[in-house]
């Protein structure tokens, strides 16, 4: 039985994105309305205490008015910073990389400043009647000054870092780094690929998966009801709970980063009947990919990266080196292979299977597109070799698996565009090339060394 939606076709969209994907802006405007309740209450109590000297009331009211009018400034400064930062980054290394516009610092500053904005509004109105007020009203304005331009000063310090190399690259890295360390969490601390938890209903057979009671039991295919999206995060907890309360399973199709288009096979229900709404709401979508639990994301901006420095306008394989730095890096860690992670219910039996990628989904994403690129650059071809020769050094590879096959291309690659510094690589790993020289080649090759291929 196919199931387009349970509820119309609007109705199955805000379900699919209820659980998740308004959280970021959810708290984001919690923490400005927040901020405006924190001013407004300052500014109604600190005019009311009576401790300390006073100072006449009409000049610190002028002095809260017009800090109130000048923080606002403070705004435009972030959202000029932001604008800028963002096209920068989508310009000069990726239209992806959205690092800075997510940072929590940006919109923490813009509440604080709006909520210091509101304290010296209140508290200038309710000074403005009075003969004297407390210092401790403009002192408490200057700390919260003190504590507005350090915010500043971090929020500049990052949009500049934003804008550099090295700092995005490291801030790739880590995020790609702790999204494949929960991966190898989930593979090390779950029921395998085909496993099941104690009473487990599911088990797998040539790729699929089928009831284990039996073949004829009913099931349903969700399918996806809405415009085209991308699935970033699968609550695999809440579904298993549902899951279980139907006595389900519930068979993923699809995995965090994946592109979501309409009437696209999103899940597959076995043993039991669970709306199609109750899976949709487990899954957060949206327009862009996130780091949670899409660890190909930072494969992906460090390809991207890679790529617009070798494209012919750009042609600067130094920074194709920095980002294939990352690459071995994150490589470099426990990848496993392409499975499957099982979640099972409170009494242990399995409910959701995730399809989960792995290391050759990784590598063709970071690889494949960078070797053809780096075709007339020998440097990145080096680097691409010394990538790949590391990685099956460390016992990353099994024979003629896919960093062989990578390296075969490399070194066609090399082959093809630069003979003589492939056949200075093949001395160097005693392979007996041919000589370089000027005289002809006993094997057959020109006088400059490159083999006759004829």
């Amino acid at each position: 039985m196919n199931v387009l939606a349970a509820a119309g076709r609007n109705a199955s969209v805000r379900t699919g994105r209820a659980a998740f994907g308004r959280r970021r802006r959810l708290r984001s405007g919690l923490l400005q309305l927040a901020s405006v309740g924190v001013g407004l209450g300052l500014g109604l109590v600190v005019p009311e205490l009576r401790r300390g000297p006073s100072l006449p009331a009409r000049p610190v009211a002028e002095l809260l008015l017009a800090t109130a009018f000048g923080v606002l400034g403070a705004a435009t400064v972030i959202f000029s910073v932001l604008f800028l930062v963002v096209q920068w980054a989508a310009t000069t290394f990726t239209p992806r990389l959205t690092l800075f516009r997510d940072a929590p610092i940006v919109w923490r500053t813009f509440a604080f400043v709006i909520g210091l904005a509101v304290f010296c509004a209140t508290a200038a109105l309710d000074v403005a009647g009075r003969d004297e007020v407390t210092v401790i009203v403009p002192a408490v304005t200057g700390v919260l000054l003190l504590l507005l331009l350090t915010l500043l000063r971090g929020l500049l310090l990052q949009a500049v870092a934003a804008i550099q190399l090295a700092p995005v690259l490291r801030s790739v890295r880590e995020r790609g780094g702790r999204s494949l360390d929960a991966l190898d969490a989930l593979r090390s601390g779950g029921t395998g690929a085909a496993g099941a938890g104690a009473g487990g209903g599911v088990s797998a057979e040539s790729g699929g998966w089928r009831s284990g009671g039996g073949a004829g039991r009913a099931w349903s295919t969700v399918r996806w009801p809405g415009d085209g999206t991308v699935l970033r995060r699968v609550d695999s907890g809440r579904l298993a709970e549902a899951a279980g309360a139907a006595g389900a399973v519930v068979v993923l199709r699809v995995s965090p980063g994946t592109t979501l288009r309409y009437g696209a096979t999103v899940a597959e229900v076995h043993d039991g009947d669970l709306p199609a709404s109750a899976v949709l709401r487990a899954l957060e979508t949206g327009a862009e990919r996130g780091f949670d639990q899409d660890p190909g994301l930072a494969f992906r901006l460090l390809a991207d990266i890679a790529l617009r420095a070798l494209s012919p306008a750009v042609n600067d394989p130094a920074t194709a080196v920095q980002a294939l730095d990352a690459v071995e890096d994150l490589l470099s860690r426990p990848v496993p292979e392409r499975g499957r992670h099982t979640v099972a219910d409170r009494a242990g039996t399995v409910r959701v299977v995730v399809p989960m990628p792995g290391r050759e989904d990784f590598l063709r994403t970071a690889l494949d597109d960078v070797i053809p690129a780096a075709r007339n650059s020998p440097m990145v071809l080096l680097r691409l070799r010394t990538l790949l020769e590391d990685l099956r050094e460390r016992g990353h590879d099994r024979p003629s698996g896919p960093l062989d096959r990578r390296l075969a291309w490399v070194d066609e690659q090399l082959d093809t565009g630069f003979p003589r510094l492939r056949d200075s690589l093949a001395r160097e790993d005693g392979d007996g090339g041919p000589p370089a020289g000027n005289g002809p080649d006993p094997a057959g090759g020109d006088a400059g060394g490159r083999p006759d291929r004829r």
